[in-house]
């Protein structure tokens, strides 16, 4: 009986011990996992950045651990819907904050979780700054956005003034510049699109410098030379549509290639005129430069000559008015020249008829027939009467002559040149021919003399 009851005694033990250590693990359990709950609790306040709340004093605090453990349960599923929305917030404007920096800077997209989940901040104040970088980017875009429809504006007007194709210009940046069914949000707002854009209006706005440029300096010479070539307006109408004076053109095609190129053929076909015209009337004021020279019987100067001048024209390395310039001080030069020439020059040409008298006078001496009765054999008689008057004066007129000379010599410190030769050289010569006739006619009147006495002797 003892035993029975002793054995009875060691399994109600038993099973008491049981129970308790049952009692004891489930407590432990619980504790276990209220300590986490509290540990995820603490945890999810700071990610999500908020304070733990606090009882009230008056709020009666559960004991057990299942009341506490059922107390924390709904604030902590509270707290994780709270932690996935707020991931979902900060994924959402990660997104557009990535999205939006691919647009403006062209990085890369970043999806999957949140820098600040990585961080583990997820607090409204993360948040909030995330939102406000958020929206300093859209308001670059927006910026960047009426920044590139500047440019594209800019780059349409430079295109119709310059005659640039726009679309194949714009098209090259980047296509949905040009696409008209792209809203405003989709344009290309890259630093290399908008890098791109500020080249092409830089590029065009230095052509469109350049082609002013050119078409004015084109315009100058083209006004120049109607101006010189008289030429009449109806002729000129057909450009005054071009607006050369203005700082700016605005006009669609007034700076295009085929507006410079026509204005370009126009001055080439002007300058063409202008050359021929201006060698007609260089020519004409060397006709006449040549003309006095022959009358001074002086060497005209051989820098205007009609080849070299037509050679300057055509090469254009000399102003036209410099070279008609050049031509008229010529001409002066020669006019001062022949007056200081002409008293010499008459006396030249008294000599030279004289000496002209003179050959005439010795061919009719030695023309047997001279005087039998020929109709005008007076005349030649008469002629010949006043050439030997002419004739007796040459001596003087070359010693008159050879005086004037060197003294004109002597006071102008340079040569006299008759048609390119020396006058005293002429004279000189002259003076040596006379002598040498004069001792050939005294050798043969002493011949005949000689020939005469030893017949009568």
């Amino acid at each position: 009986m003892d035993k029975a009851l002793s054995e009875i005694e060691q399994e109600c033990l038993q099973v008491y011990r049981q129970k308790v250590e049952q009692v004891t693990h489930r407590r432990a359990c619980l504790r276990q996992t209220l300590s986490d709950q509290e540990q995820q609790l603490a945890s999810l306040f700071a990610v999500l950045g908020e304070r733990p709340q606090i009882p009230h004093q008056n709020e009666k605090k559960p004991t057990s651990l299942r009341d506490r453990i059922a107390a924390i349960s709904p604030e902590l599923e509270n707290l994780k819907q709270k932690k996935e929305l707020r991931i979902q917030q900060f994924t959402e404007v990660k997104d557009q904050i990535e999205k939006i920096k691919a647009e403006l800077y062209g990085s890369s997209m970043q999806s999957g979780t949140p820098e600040a989940s990585a961080n583990k901040d997820l607090s409204l104040s993360r948040l909030d700054e995330q939102y406000v970088e958020l929206q300093a980017l859209q308001k670059e875009k927006n910026e960047r956005i009426h920044k590139v429809l500047d440019y594209v504006n800019e780059l349409h007007e430079l295109c119709s003034v310059l005659g640039i194709d726009f679309a194949t210009m714009v098209d090259e940046i980047h296509p949905s510049l040009n696409d008209s069914n792209i809203c405003l949000q989709m344009k290309s707002v890259s630093n290399e699109t908008l890098g791109k854009l500020l080249a092409a209006a830089h590029s065009l706005s230095s052509e469109k410098i350049q082609r002013l440029k050119m078409l004015q300096s084109l315009a100058a010479s083209l006004n120049d030379l109607w101006d010189l070539l008289e030429t009449p307006l109806q002729e000129q109408s057909r450009f005054h549509h071009l607006n050369y004076q203005s700082s700016d053109v605005s006009s669609p095609g007034g700076l295009s290639s085929d507006t410079i190129e026509e204005v370009k053929a126009e001055v080439q076909r002007l300058e063409h005129l202008k050359a021929s015209k201006l060698k007609e009337l260089v020519l004409n004021k060397r006709l006449i430069l040549e003309q006095i020279c022959r009358q001074a019987h002086i060497e005209p100067d051989s820098s205007t000559a009609p080849e070299k001048t037509n050679a300057l024209i055509d090469s254009g390395k000399m102003d036209a008015s410099q070279l008609l310039a050049n031509l008229e001080e010529q001409i002066v030069s020669a006019e001062e020249e022949a007056h200081n020439r002409k008293d010499i020059l008459d006396r030249v040409d008294k000599w030279l008829a004289a000496c002209e008298e003179q050959r005439w006078l010795e061919d009719y001496s030695a023309d047997e027939k001279r005087f039998n009765a020929t109709k005008g054999a007076h005349l030649n008689l008469k002629r010949a009467e006043k050439a030997r008057i002419a004739v007796s004066k040459i001596p003087g007129l070359v010693d008159a002559l050879m005086a004037r000379t060197k003294a004109w010599e002597e006071e102008k410190g340079s040569c006299f040149l008759y048609d390119g030769s020396p006058l005293i050289s002429m004279l000189d010569e002259y003076i040596f021919d006379r002598n040498e006739r004069e001792e050939q006619k005294r050798r043969l009147r002493v011949c005949c003399c000689c020939f005469s006495c030893f017949s009568f002797s």
